[in-house]
This record gives structure tokens, C-alpha cells and sequence, in this order.
């Protein structure tokens, strides 16, 4: 696995991930890192330009073995707060609801039928390296929905054929957020098993947001009604 940036860096180094190998191009003037233990290769900036995936690279790049998290590994809280993301096929969708499952401090994420790598560079980049803070999970629908039911979590699915606000719902107890594509929404699978429908009322042309916003909206829903701020 590939991880460029100081900032994406120091997030998977404080995860207590192991680099491979690091890089650094001193041309680049890059910011101290906080290692010890292993060793840094330095390069030119030249050197470095054609091996970052970056335009305005900062000089850092690590590699890294990818983790590997199963649905058993993840630990709940009292009353969790679970993301479904269905099939999200764009890395900077993908890293946004990273984003925003680490503000939330969500209890996990589970990546659902996977259209895009989670460890890909982009994904990292648009999480800003919190792929490495959130558990997550790349996992089937159905093996993903058994474990949600185990756990006792109510799934709601975010979708503009639903008639109930989102904002109407209690959302206290422990509940699971389930998001599909923009293109494609929801699978019939999710919307079919999904305890409540629920809605993000559109006043404009389109019938829907971008699916890291959407998600954004209504963990944050969650959050405030729970007094978590």
C-alpha cells in the first residue's frame, strides 16, 4: 500500500502501522516526521516527482502492508453509529466518508460490494490518512447486514424514494446509516431490508446530493440527537 503525505503518514505511523519503506526528497523541504526504528531512503526531487502519484508532492511516501480488519475485530459502543457504503465507486467519495466517519467519530464503517479500493492512493488522499483512524471494514451486503442484526442495529436507508425526513427520525438508539451510488442509489438489496426508508428533503432540480454529503448530513443528525457535541 502506498501512502504519500506528511499528514497521511503521521495517521498511519500514530495507527501503529509498520512502513516498509519510506522516502523522502530533502529538495522538497518536507516537514519533520515523527519515526524512529526505521530507516529513510533518500532521494532527488526528480526521483521522487516520478514515483508520486501527487502534482505539488511535499516530499514523504511510505509503503505499507495493507491491514487486514474483519467484522469480529470491530468494538461498539454502548449505542453505535455504523456507516453502510454500498458500492461507492469514486475514491474522493469514499475518502469524504472516511472524513466525516472520523469527525463523527463513528464506530465503524463498513465498505459494502466495493467499487473502488479502499486502500487506493486516492482513497487515502481524500481521507486525509483517517482510513487509518476509522475501523472499517470491506465486507458483502449480506454478511454485513447479519452482523448489523447481531449487534441489535437499526438500518435506515438514505434514499430520495423515502417519505420520512431524516431529520424526523430518532436516531438514539444504536443504528446503522446505509448509502448507495449517486447514479444507482441504493441496491433493492438494502432497500429491501432496511428497517426505515428515510429522506433528504431536495428543493432544487436535482433529487439528490452527492453521496459523501449526504452521509455527512445525516450522521451529524445522529450526533446532535444524541447531545454529542
Amino acid at each position: 500500500m502506498l501512502v504519500e503525505g506528511h499528514d497521511e503518514l503521521t495517521l498511519a505511523l500514530s495507527s501503529g502501522l509498520i512502513p516498509q519503506m519510506l522516502l523522502t526528497a530533502p529538495e522538497l523541504d518536507p516537514a519533520p516526521l515523527d519515526i524512529s526504528h526505521t530507516d529513510i531512503t533518500t532521494v532527488t526531487r526528480a526521483v521522487f516527482e516520478k514515483i508520486s502519484y501527487r502534482d505539488n508532492p511535499d516530499g514523504w511516501l511510505g509503503v505499507f502492508p495493507i491491514p487486514k480488519t474483519s467484522l469480529a475485530d470491530l468494538k461498539l459502543s454502548a449505542s453505535p453509529l455504523v456507516i453502510v457504503a454500498e458500492s461507492v465507486e469514486k475514491p474522493g467519495n469514499l475518502g469524504a466518508i472516511l472524513r466525516t466517519a472520523d469527525a463523527a467519530h463513528v464506530d465503524a464503517l463498513l465498505v459494502c460490494d466495493p467499487r473502488v479500493d479502499l486502500w487506493n492512493p486516492n482513497v487515502v488522499r481524500a481521507s486525509r490518512g483517517t482510513v487509518f483512524n476509522v475501523p472499517t471494514v470491506e465486507v458483502d451486503s449480506q454478511s454485513a447486514l447479519t452482523w448489523l442484526r447481531l449487534k441489535g442495529m437499526r438500518v435506515l436507508a438514505a434514499t430520495p424514494s423515502a417519505e420520512t425526513l431524516y431529520t424526523e427520525v430518532d436516531m438514539k438508539q444504536p443504528v446503522a446509516i446505509a448509502v448507495g451510488t449517486e447514479d444507482e442509489g441504493l441496491s433493492d438489496f438494502w432497500m429491501d431490508n432496511a428497517d426505515l426508508k428515510v429522506l433528504i428533503p431536495m428543493m432544487g432540480k436535482v433529487n439528490s446530493l452527492n453521496v459523501s454529503i449526504a452521509t455527512a448530513l445525516i450522521t451529524y443528525e445522529v450526533i446532535r440527537q444524541r447531545n454529542a457535541f
